[in-house]
């Protein structure tokens, strides 16, 4: 008998923030949603939707975003393709950063640990970047764990909501 790697066996958690602006935007998230539990994904917790202004061009149409929090055995390299294949089916195309686009899946944060990696020549980092200044990221976040800390700055959620700007956390409507 074959001994399975460890690893392959191990549950996983991670949040996902997920957006859309083009299109049937809940439509697409729910779709996505769906395809996520067909790869071996287990949603735990969804947070609600809300209405963001696309940034930086304000002129762009509105974001829905949500929030999950998953459990799954598939390690961060395989979740990620995993991911980029199900914005792909659902027509996300290649076009200039931060453009409109119907299905956006982003790791926020994977076991709750830093990453910085490669995957097919693309430079992952985990926690995302700038989701500490992201009010589409941090509000559906704070909906779903309260306690949730950033694996890199070590700050509660909390602390990081309490620095954004005030008309970042009022512009932000749930749905």
């Amino acid at each position: 008998m074959k001994r399975q790697d460890i690893l392959e066996n191990q549950a996983n958690y991670a949040y996902l923030a997920l957006g859309s602006n083009l299109g049937k935007k809940i439509k697409n998230l729910e779709l996505a949603k769906y395809k996520l539990t067909k790869i071996g994904v287990d949603i735990i917790k969804t947070s609600s939707f809300y209405i963001t202004k696309s940034w930086p061009n304000t002129k762009f149409p509105d974001f829905i975003n949500t929030v999950l929090f998953i459990k799954t055995k598939l390690i961060l390299p395989d979740l990620f393709n995993q991911i980029k294949l199900i914005e792909k089916s659902l027509g996300r195309k290649r076009t200039p950063k931060n453009h409109p686009r119907k299905c956006d899946i982003d790791i926020i944060d994977f076991n709750g640990k830093c990453y910085s990696i490669n995957i097919n020549s693309q430079k992952i980092e985990i926690p995302h970047l700038s989701m500490h200044k992201r009010n589409f990221v941090l509000i559906p976040l704070f909906e779903i764990n309260q306690n949730w800390i950033h694996p890199k700055f070590k700050k509660d959620i909390v602390k990081l909501l309490s620095v954004l700007p005030r008309n970042d956390l009022r512009s932000i409507k749930f749905d």
